[in-house]
């Protein structure tokens, strides 16, 4: 396959390719997420509703396809996983005081923090109600081990938070624990679903982590190249936040004594009053060209571990991922 290199060409075959699975697994998200509690069913629509790129659910339903399984089970758990993310997303953004995510107010800027943290306890208990419900041990056992990993990597990230000295592999460890892992999950459940061999199912769990990872490292560069309308969130955030990405420590590592000194204090306080110096140093330096060509060999990886997937429209799918991973601009 040709993949093209215009990012809505490549967006709209695969929107076109899983308009109908995806239609069924909001159906099972809405349903899912009923509760007798009026409050956790204003959040947990409130979130859901705001859309964003499903990513996840869509690796199980394409893992799921591309292997031949077509069983209704596929849906639970595209649901499932979508579920966890939204939790993370609860916790993450009380956790970073954000105020903005897709464009629209965060539920604990709209609800309260404590409200936003009781509902995402309730997302993932859901989630765990409904990995049961498929009577899978492998699926709880996976989905399981990713919840954890995740916990995992939110406090790595928390440890990692105002320190301009942490290094590259540093910084990888956090997304492949807090981000990748996820997509690394439910890349595997799709083979799990459809009986796959052990290294067949690896060889899809590895290609769900560098997509993660490319995903992830492009969201960092996004905080320094997009703007707020895009990206739907507050350029900045990352700074302000203390969050040493990879543009960040590319950039210290290429700039001048007096720009490093900059850039290091920004991150150790949270300051964002110089953030148009520190946009301008990390473009200057080429830290925005490094940080898309570590993507760039992270969506290679996945490509390359999917190479032995039998031909078809979803695998397709598959290819045209890592290229959108990496060239998007929200």
């Amino acid at each position: 396959m040709s993949l093209a290199t215009d990012s809505s060409n490549n967006q709209a075959a695969i929107t076109e390719l899983m308009a109908g699975e995806m239609a069924q697994v909001d159906a099972v998200i809405h349903r899912r997420l009923a509760s007798e509690v009026v409050l956790i069913n204003q959040i947990s629509h409130y979130i859901v509703s705001a859309g964003g790129k499903r990513l996840r659910p869509m690796l199980v339903l394409l893992f799921s396809r591309a292997l031949g399984f077509e069983q209704p089970a596929r849906f639970e758990l595209a649901a499932t996983v979508e579920f966890i993310h939204t939790a993370t997303l609860l916790h993450d953004d009380v956790v970073d005081e954000s105020s903005l995510r897709r464009g629209r107010q965060t539920a604990n800027a709209l609800f309260g923090n404590a409200a936003s943290v009781l509902v995402g306890d309730f997302l993932y208990s859901r989630a765990f109600q409904m990995m049961v419900s498929v009577d899978s041990m492998r699926v709880l056992e996976v989905l399981a081990d990713a919840t954890n990993v995740i916990a995992e990597g939110e406090v790595l990230q928390l440890l990692n938070m105002h320190d301009p000295d942490i290094s590259v592999e540093d910084y990888l460890r956090v997304i492949r624990y807090k981000t990748a892992k996820l997509f690394e999950a439910s890349a595997r459940i799709g083979a799990v679903l459809a009986g796959s061999d052990s290294a067949l199912e690896e060889a899809c769990a590895s290609y769900g982590q560098a997509l993660g990872t490319a995903f992830q490292i492009v969201d960092d560069l996004l905080d320094y190249e997009g703007t707020t309308a895009a990206l739907g969130k507050n350029v900045g955030d990352d700074l302000r936040e203390g969050k040493p990405t990879l543009p960040l420590l590319a950039a210290m590592s290429r700039g001048t004594p007096d720009e490093r000194e900059l850039i290091r204090h920004a991150i150790q306080h949270g300051e964002v009053e110089r953030l148009d110096e520190i946009v301008a140093i990390v473009r200057r330096t080429g830290a925005l060209d490094i940080t898309r060509e570590a993507a760039r060999a992270e969506a290679e990886r996945a490509r390359e571990h999917i190479s032995a997937l039998p031909s078809s429209q979803f695998k397709d799918a598959l290819l045209r991922l890592t290229v959108l991973a990496v060239d998007r601009t929200s």
